[in-house]
């Protein structure tokens, strides 16, 4: 098929591409509608859908006039080698906080724990849970009914039997979050997490505010 080379100067009247026939100005048939693509504005995360692209785009935070435009990954992200991991963390943190172990029930340091203060990330220091919101559930680990907003990613395992939940700055792994089980909390949810992938601070400890 031949094609023909139109040569317009930037003054040309739009009358001109009037005159095309309808298949030039029309989208290439493998672009997806411009409705696939939505940012929402003023809101705490922007969503661009990209399927028809095989991936997605990530738009770093941006200000503008009226609103802000969020990054889908956290802004505090920590990103380390395995080797760098391996060098900060003890062999029982590494195994459980970067190869997603699990420590044996009723062992952990904070299972019946229940001091004032807030419990971090013992990969990066991020602050995870308050103490505030440490319940006894009997399961053998420390169980806690909700995360700090914006600290903790759940993604769901692979064979779609449990919601694995990790620090949103590290990525470190954390245990699993239940939720539906009848415990007497805010959210009915059982965050079951490893004693070893926390470190608490205590209330005294922290500065006033």
């Amino acid at each position: 098929m031949g094609f023909t080379i139109l040569r317009t100067s930037p003054l040309s009247s739009s009358r001109a591409l009037a005159k095309l026939p309808l298949s030039l100005l029309s989208p290439p048939p493998h672009l997806p509608p411009s409705s696939l693509l939505k940012t929402h504005f003023g809101s705490s995360s922007s969503a661009i859908s990209a399927s028809r692209f095989g991936g997605a785009f990530c738009p770093r935070p941006r200000s503008f006039r009226g609103g802000r435009v969020t990054a889908m990954s956290s802004p505090g992200s920590v990103q380390k080698s395995e080797e760098e991991w391996r060098a900060i963390l003890s062999p029982q943190q590494f195994r459980i906080l970067r190869q997603k172990g699990t420590e044996y029930p009723g062992t952990g340091q904070y299972d019946k724990f229940f001091d004032d203060g807030v419990y971090n990330c013992a990969g990066c220091g991020t602050p995870l849970y308050k103490s505030t919101t440490k319940f006894n559930s009997g399961c053998g680990w420390p169980a806690f009914y909700e995360g700090l907003p914006g600290a903790i990613n759940r993604t769901a395992d692979p064979d779609g039997m449990r919601v694995e939940i990790t620090c949103a700055a590290c990525g470190g792994h954390l245990g699993h979050v239940f939720k539906g089980e009848g415990f007497r909390t805010p959210t009915d949810e059982r965050h079951c997490v490893n004693s070893i992938s926390l470190k608490f601070l205590p209330a005294d400890s922290q500065p006033s505010q």
